[in-house]
């Protein structure tokens, strides 16, 4: 970090943010904060939507996650645009006929106040655990390759985002993504020409593509129907499907950017435009990290990105042991150097026999080179359990940092704390709007003015920005920081889905079911967690966690129609469907 990169980190972050409080000062009721004015338009709330979603995992985590496991995760969408084409035609219209301010009041007005207050709480405890996990997701890395202080990070990233939050509501999260959005494309566009700059001149970007191929980085497809597996087709475009329908649909951080539309077409496009653009967005980024895959064929990469856990294991009794692997790894780097450069000889040759043998040879050496990383890994783990050994997440912020000019550094770290601020914005937003709307005017008794209940989401709001910053202070990396935020979201998703498809579809179905249906189903599907997934790592889990969101919102569904017909029954009552 120069001068220049830090002016380049500074400037970014504090025009996002004085933009953001100087463009939505002055709100003056509850609907200009919550609802914007509904004045938003729909490309607004489609980078608003997309950036809501992108957190900074998503450009931490998500190249990494290419690095070591390739392109497979791009899957997990799949769902996605079918998702958008639901919400566009089902949920926007009745949300904006029913004029609500939270997706959860639609609950309270077709079942009742218990109902809508379990969605709420739901909600509340998911979300809340996100956005704690947002703030700390840039923060635990940039401490580790920095030496920042973790928990002055932690403050630094919370506080920037509470104040234009608190101070502009939902137009303030929504004029700033835009920005976000802009610094965070930019930036990585930078990152994925600069590696094209880096290679060998006599490498073409096609010949890049087939060396990625040939170690197993672009097996995009997965048509394999085994639910152990996390990302398949079948799970993108069925449990994915059920987790996109859900956030996108019941999650207050992405209804309340829709419901800010000017109309109900506005918001219609907003969704439509996510739809289209979020999988090649996704796909890029993905591409990104295979790129940084193929720049570490050509040049030197530590055995392990997370430079916390080298310095514990170098200061340990295992330090002989792990300098040894190191130059083991050094000899692995120029064999696979040499396997890289043969593989490309013998495609501008079209020897075909010469490019299966050479396909070979660099298979054999990255797979040499994965089980050294692999022993280095145990050494770590003995050396200090307590140390991140997973450097999933150290590989994309260990190239910026090493490879960047000065400059992009700045911008590439201005891209990652603009995610996080994004992402957090909205989910501050909406956890404020819940508490102040679902729970704390629904139950207080008495009449009030706006003016309170306006000051009483902005309290909210600053509450749980203190609550998130404390939860990202004792937060844990897991196995990958992406799929840790969609596990999360899994286990909750489904049953609210479940509650909002029986509000739309099941008109005979009533509040006590429902709420009986959605406890019990939240129950075994923390059981399922815990006894299928959650003591497994990734690739060896009983069930991939995708499937929890289909499971959730199939058993809440049919647990709710059990109920009551078995009540119906009692009471001899028909059920008219």
């Amino acid at each position: 970090m120069v001068l220049l990169d830090w002016i380049v980190l500074g400037g970014t972050l504090l025009f996002i943010v004085g933009y953001g409080v100087w463009k939505t000062k002055g709100s003056k009721n509850v609907e200009d904060y919550i609802k914007g004015g509904n004045d938003t338009k729909w490309w607004t709330i489609g980078l608003s939507v997309m950036a809501t979603q992108a957190s900074a995992i998503t450009f931490l985590s998500t190249p990494g996650q290419a690095f070591h496991d390739g392109m497979g995760f791009v899957q997990f969408y799949f769902g996605l645009p079918i998702a958008m084409i639901v919400i566009c035609g089902v949920f926007i219209p009745i949300y904006h006929k029913l004029k609500v301010y939270t997706a959860y009041e639609l609950l309270e007005k077709r079942f009742d106040l218990k109902t809508r207050t379990l969605t709420a709480i739901l909600f509340l405890i998911q979300r809340g655990l996100a956005a704690g996990i947002t703030i700390f997701a840039p923060s635990i890395i940039l401490s580790a390759v920095l030496g920042w202080n973790l928990l002055t990070l932690n403050v630094i990233i919370g506080v920037l985002v509470i104040a234009y939050t608190v101070s502009g509501g939902t137009k303030a999260v929504s004029v700033t993504h835009k920005q976000q959005m802009f610094v965070i494309m930019t930036g990585m566009f930078f990152v994925f020409f600069f590696i094209l700059g880096s290679l060998p001149s006599d490498i073409s970007f096609s010949e890049t593509l087939k060396l990625a191929g040939a170690n197993d980085k672009l097996n995009i497809l997965n048509f394999d129907f085994d639910t152990k597996n996390r990302y398949t087709f079948w799970s993108g475009i069925t449990g994915g499907f059920f987790l996109m329908l859900a956030y996108f649909g019941t999650d207050q951080s992405q209804v309340q950017r829709y419901l800010s539309g000017k109309s109900i077409r506005e918001s219609q496009l907003g969704l439509i435009f996510n739809g289209i653009l979020k999988i090649p967005m996704q796909f890029f980024i993905l591409l990104v990290g295979v790129m940084v895959f193929i720049f570490y064929q050509y040049n030197p990469s530590p055995l392990n990105f997370n430079p916390a856990a080298t310095e514990a294991v170098l200061n340990s009794e295992y330090s002989d042991d792990y300098k040894a692997l190191q130059e083991g790894h050094l000899e692995i780097q120029l064999d696979k150097k040499m396997a890289q450069s043969e593989f490309s000889s013998a495609l501008k040759l079209k020897d075909f026999n010469a490019i299966e043998q050479a396909k070979i040879n660099v298979v054999a050496v990255n797979k040499t080179e994965m089980a050294a990383r692999n022993t280095a890994k145990d050494l770590i783990e003995r050396a200090d359990d307590g140390v991140q050994t997973n450097d999933k997440d150290y590989v994309f912020i260990h190239f910026i940092l090493n490879n960047l000019p000065m400059g992009l550094v700045g911008l590439l770290l201005a891209v990652i704390l603009s995610a996080a601020m994004s992402s957090t914005a909205s989910e501050l937003n909406a956890l404020g709007t819940i508490t102040a709307l679902d729970l704390y005017k629904r139950n207080k008794k008495g009449e009030f003015t706006q003016k309170h209940y306006l000051n009483a989401s902005k309290f909210f709001t600053l509450v749980w920005g203190i609550i998130a910053i404390l939860i990202a202070c004792v937060a844990d990396l897991f196995d990958n920081l992406i799929q840790l935020v969609n596990i999360i979201g899994s286990i909750f998703y489904g049953n609210v889905l479940g509650i909002f498809l029986l509000a739309f579809f099941f008109k005979f179905v009533k509040g006590n079911a429902v709420f009986i249906g959605a406890i019990i189903t939240q129950i075994i599907i923390f059981i399922l967690f815990f006894v299928l997934i959650y003591p497994y790592e990734s690739g060896q889990e009983k069930l991939g966690y995708l499937w929890l969101n289909a499971i959730g919102c199939g058993l809440v569904i049919a647990i709710a129609i059990l109920i009551e017909g078995f009540d119906r029954t009692l009471r001899k009552e028909p059920i008219q469907v």
